[in-house]
């Protein structure tokens, strides 16, 4: 079911590029950058099945909205301190800003 949902699919092939990406840190950042990447990486895609089967899905939307927010600065950091290049870093941007369209345009159909 949640394959008919167009932000659960293109947020599973985005998840797949951070985690893979998040392996070439550096040692001194997986614990401290490149975990907190790959925990709100992974709570978007749990708030986007929250939304999926929940009836209140505005909430959880809006937890999509701050992860990403949270996402958008990590990532910024993690370009500026050569984790990863500044291809990657547009690369993600553009991925991040596409899941923020989607959910806003979700936001706009609930009301």
């Amino acid at each position: 079911m949640t394959n008919n949902y167009p932000l659960f699919v293109h947020w599973y092939k985005t998840l797949d590029w951070i985690l893979l990406t998040i392996e070439n840190f550096p040692k001194k950042a997986r614990f401290s950058v490149a975990s907190r990447l790959v925990d709100h990486s992974l709570d978007i895609i749990e708030f986007i099945v929250d939304a999926i089967y929940m009836k209140n899905r505005i909430h959880s939307l809006d937890k999509i909205n701050i992860c990403l927010e949270k996402l958008r600065i990590l990532f910024r950091i993690s370009q500026d301190r050569k984790y990863i290049t500044l291809k990657q870093y547009e690369f993600i941007s553009k991925e991040i800003n596409e899941a923020g369209k989607m959910v806003g345009g979700w936001r706009k159909k609930i009301k």
